[in-house]
Parts: structure tokens; sequence; C-alpha cells
């Protein structure tokens, strides 16, 4: 028979999201959480591994739902790779995302490559499917979109067939309702009924949004990037995907928080934390795979991309600077940072029964950290990688 090998930790500030227990003990059982508790109250199994955490934060591993490559790796072309590439850095679940700004031929074979991928890329949860049917006046690389007019179906169902089971998330314009868009999710939703709509790369207004029924979004794509507002009266402010995904208590709204707050200023962050909650709030890397030179007035900018016309590009980020961005932008502690980068995105995907934070009967998924996000080991599956 055979018996699932059991560890503890100790040692340990254990990151709920109910708070820090410090001194805290995990015990692990195969690839689960067996026991989480203070020094004390949990008893050591017999003949369990002992890991000392050395008074490190222990918290769940990062959750980065929309990240395109790192370090000149594709997380479609070489999943493999750039999944191990992310682990180092405490990313223990990820989802593959191909670019709306790809032709057909492009992002089927990133789709097809991704999902084959599945099973082997060991952190690869699924696909982050970012368009193709947005605005393309909107997001870097705007001049090379090809996606305009009405929607085909011959093009979406070959599409939405590759991605199959894979497909955990759509990013869609409403506004492109009238052109076939939600003959397209219909048909999204009847090949894989759990796919989450996100709403990006789009100036749609709260009505066109309210408009979708049944079909509409519960993510946005990287708020307060690639949005736009439609006219009105001068002096007025325009109302667009921004405000409506705000206000919208299903909405969980994804964040890019890089460290001169480029994508997102200090104060708006602020403002979306304070507006949406904490508990709404999913930072995403949204790395790229780029090597467009800086343009010369953010030549000093290290952990951004650019295309090939200047304009910001996603970025080089790994999501334990992310997590450190926004601490030094908002008032958000360490626990609140871990929630935003492994709870939150966990449950805006729908796997939160499985990963995003520590709880028994979930997966050994664990980053152990210091009080700046400095990644000192990682835990996968009840296994130190790292």
């Amino acid at each position: 028979m055979h018996i699932m090998s059991k560890k503890i930790i100790e040692n340990a500030k254990v990151v709920l999201e109910t708070g820090i227990l410090f001194d805290g003990v995990i015990v692990t059982e195969g690839d689960r959480i067996l026991a989480v508790g203070k020094r004390g109250e949990v008893t050591p199994p017999d003949g369990a591994e002992r890991i000392d955490a050395h008074g490190a934060y222990v918290g769940p591993g990062f959750v980065d739902i929309h990240v395109h490559g790192g370090n000149n790796l594709s997380t479609c072309l070489d999943a493999v790779e750039a999944c191990e590439f992310f682990l180092r850095h405490g990313t223990t679940s990820l989802l593959a995302t191909p670019a709306y700004s790809m032709g057909f031929d492009e992002f089927i074979a990133n789709v097809r490559a991704a999902k084959a991928a599945m099973g082997k890329a060991r952190t690869l949860r699924g696909l982050y499917l970012e368009g193709p049917y947005t605005n393309g006046k909107y997001g870097a690389h705007a001049h090379r979109y090809a996606w305009y007019g009405q929607l085909k179906p011959e093009q979406y169902t070959a599409l939405v067939d590759a991605a199959g089971d894979a497909a955990r998330v759509w990013t869609i314009a409403p506004e492109r309702k009238s052109e076939g868009l939600c003959d397209f999710m219909e048909y999204a939703r009847s090949v894989q009924p759990s796919v989450v709509f996100a709403v990006g790369h789009s100036e749609a207004t709260p009505g066109e949004i309210r408009a979708l029924g049944k079909y509409r979004p519960t993510l946005q794509t990287h708020s307060m990037d690639a949005t736009g507002r439609l006219p009105v009266s001068e002096g007025t402010r325009a109302v667009g995907p921004d405000e409506y995904c705000f206000h919208e208590p299903s909405v969980y709204c994804e964040m890019i928080s890089d460290s001169l707050a480029i994508h997102v200023q200090p104060e708006m962050q602020k403002l979306l934390i304070h507006t949406k909650g904490v508990h709404h709030v999913v930072l995403i890397t949204d790395s790229t795979v780029r090597d467009n030179p800086n343009p010369p007035e953010l030549s000093h900018v290290t952990d951004l991309n650019f295309d090939d016309r200047g304009g910001i590009s996603g970025s080089k980020m790994t999501m334990e600077l992310a997590c450190r961005n926004v601490m030094t932008h908002t008032t958000c502690g360490i626990a609140e940072a871990f929630m935003m980068a492994s709870g939150n995105p966990a449950r805006a995907i729908g796997l939160d029964d499985e990963i995003g934070s520590i709880e028994v009967g979930k997966r050994a998924d664990l980053v152990f950290c210091d009080d700046i996000f400095n990644v000192k080991q990682v835990m996968l599956g009840g296994e130190i990688v790292v």
C-alpha cells in the first residue's frame, strides 16, 4: 500500500485570508494541505518531514491569470519552460495568454500549442484568450489588429474548438454585439460552460455591457488600461467599461501594478481598491515577450515592454514584484497583496476550490517570502521545488 508523504512546515508566518498566523504551522500530505494552525495547536504527524520556514511569510502560491510570457519564453509556444520560469518566482498556477493583435493563423497556433502543453507544463491551468473580438482602437499594436467587421462563424468555431475545455477566459468588447458577438459567446459557452467573459480593449457604455444579458462579463481585462469612452457634452465626463466594472458587484477587476505606476497611477490604484474592495481586485503581470526599445522618455523603465511604435505593451514583471509594487503604491499589506495575487484570481476563474488560499483540502501550493516579497522557497503540490 502506498503511503503518502507528510510534511510539517514550522516557524512560519502563515498568510490566511482571515489574517496572519504568527508562529504558524502547516501540515501537508501528498499534494494537499492536511492541517493549519498555531504552534502547539497542531500535532506533528509521526514520521513527518520537518521544514523550517525560518520565520518567513508562507502564503498561497501566486495565480497569474493573464500572462503572455517572460524571459523570452511564450506561455503558449514555450509553455513548459515559461511555467518553470514563473514558478521560480512563486507563480504556481497560470493561464497561457495569446494576444488580440495576432492574426487568425498565429492566434490558433498559439492556442493549439498551449492546449497541447496541458499536463506537461506543471503549473498551466488553462487559457486566457485576450480577444480576438475586442475593439481595434485600444491596446498595443493596434495598427496590427485584423479582426474588424462581422464575426465569422468559421473562424470563431475553429478558435473555440481548438481551445476546448482549456478555455478559462475570453476577452470581448461588448460594443460589437451587432456584429454577431453573442453568437460567438453562445458557442464558446456551449463548448466550455464555465468559461468567463471579460470586458477589455473596449469603449462600451454600461448599457452596452448590460445588454449582453446572460453573457455579461464578470471580469475586466486590465482595468484602466486600453479602455475608452464615447464623447459626451463638453465638460461632462463620459462613462465606459471602467466605471461599469467599478460599481458592478459581480465583476473582478484586473490591475497591473508596475514599479513606477505607469499602467495605473497610484491614486487610481487606491481608487480601484477602495471602490471594488480588496476582495475583487486581481493582480496580473501582463508579462509579455518583446524586444522593442524603450521610447526615450521612458528609457529609465526596467519592468515594462513596448510595442514597435513606443506604446506600452505589457510588462516584464513576475508576480512577487507586482505584490511589492501594490504595497508601495497603496496602503495594502502583505495579506491583502496575497489575496489579490492568489485568492481573488482563483475565484475569478472558478478554481478557488483547489488553489488560491491556505485551507485544509486545497493543493499544497505555497510561497515562502520575506516582508518585501523576496521569494525564498516555493512548494508545488506538496514538494519543495525552489
